[in-house]
């Protein structure tokens, strides 16, 4: 069976457990009895011990291969939404989401094999805007799924998830070869979980994207906590439109990330270019956000969209083609980052909607700003030290 395909399929199931469970999660944890502010910890306490385990796990994936790291993270997936769902108290639905936190690099240690199997730069490009559209696909698809399923049981999504799980499980054991045959079995497993990071600030190529991408994913979730909110507070849209908005912007990535980044952006353009494009087409979409006119706001949304979907494989595609040796580790990183991301973006975009419905989006829209001035100031000083300095098949040739 074609690794590509394996993959692929592996991330959609996965991906498709997620978007079964967000929409029931936080009425099944309710019916505990508990405040809405537990229901919230939940969701940061996954992303506090994903922070922790994905760089390490991306080591390990490094040293003994993707494989085995793949099969252990889907393991976890696993055993951590059945023990969610068997909950007869709280303890245990903090248990279920720790066990899945714990093992949490499914989808890094997948970006990991599709670089691994890809030839040359685009087409490792092309591997990861295909694993971002069938992202989009699945995540359109599985909150109808889930509430569907809820009507059956609060717990019958979780359950589901936890055999989706087992089942992706049997398929990457028995279908998914080795694709990280160059290993460096004489490295060091240090658990530190700061020591990734810690080698990344060394690292003065891959540095400043980094910046970026936490910036990035900070706008992004700075965003997405108020962008209900705001169609309520400023143009009197309820749930549904919501929604609906939601599940179009879901298509529009799918399609660029599907199609258009390799049919259009990729045969137009370096990365290196859309990398300056893309931050400024999300930079003009958070300001046209900004505004109390409707068509505008949908216009600035759609300026985001594309600029996000795209930028969100160019990004990792450039940091992934200048790790080397370190790619399932940095990889992992990258997960870290973003999930500090997302634990302070939401709470910072709360403070900022309270304070003024529109600074969220002007403050998303100078972090966009301040990652491109990073990215110019990067290509100037590689620029000194070298002409021309493009990564081709995972090399930086000179």
């Amino acid at each position: 069976m074609n690794k590509k395909f394996i993959i692929l399929a592996t991330v959609f199931v996965d991906v498709l457990g997620m978007g079964i469970i967000i929409p029931t999660l936080p009425f099944y944890v309710e019916s505990f009895g508990v405040s809405a502010f537990t229901v919230t910890m939940l969701f940061c306490i996954f992303a506090f011990f994903s922070f922790f385990s994905a760089p390490i796990l991306g080591s390990l994936s490094d040293k003994y291969g993707r494989r085995p790291v793949m099969i252990a993270s889907i393991f976890s997936t696993a055993i951590g939404w059945l023990v969610f769902a068997s909950a007869t108290n709280l303890w245990l639905l903090f248990l279920g989401r720790t066990i899945d936190g714990l093992a949490a690099g499914n989808f890094s240690t997948a970006q990991g094999i599709m670089t691994d199997i890809a030839k040359d730069e685009k087409e490792r490009t092309k591997n990861l805007g295909m694993m971002g559209a069938v992202f989009g696909i699945a995540f359109i698809i599985g909150p109808a799924i889930g509430g569907l399923l809820s009507n059956i049981s609060p717990t019958f999504p979780f359950w589901i998830v936890g055999f989706m799980a087992i089942l992706n499980l049997i398929n990457v054991i028995f279908n998914l070869p080795e694709t990280h045959t160059k290993r460096s079995t004489d490295s060091k497993i240090s658990l530190n979980p700061f020591m990734p990071i810690i080698r990344i600030f060394r690292d003065k190529i891959i540095l400043p994207r980094f910046f970026v991408w936490f910036l990035f994913g900070l706008a992004v979730s700075v965003q997405q906590a108020v962008f209900a909110l705001y169609l309520g507070k400023v143009f009197s849209l309820g749930a549904f439109v919501s929604g609906i908005f939601l599940t179009g912007l879901g298509v529009i990535i799918t399609l660029n990330q599907g199609f258009l980044l390799s049919k259009f952006w990729l045969k137009r353009f370096k990365e290196s270019q859309l990398e300056l494009i893309m931050t400024a087409m999300f930079a003009l979409g958070f300001i046209l956000m900004s505004t109390s006119l409707l068509g505008i706001f949908i216009a600035g949304l759609i300026f985001i969209t594309f600029g996000q979907s795209v930028l969100r494989v160019v990004l990792t595609s450039q940091i992934a083609g200048n790790s080397h040796e370190r790619r399932g580790e940095v990889l992992g990183a990258m997960t870290s980052v973003m999930s500090v991301a997302m634990i302070i973006g939401p709470l910072m975009g709360g403070a900022l909607f309270v304070s003024h419905t529109k600074w969220p989006f002007l403050i998303s829209g100078m972090l966009s700003v301040i990652s491109f001035f990073i990215l110019v100031a990067d290509r100037k000083s590689l620029k000194k030290v070298s002409p021309i300095i493009e990564p081709v098949n995972d090399q930086t040739i000179v």
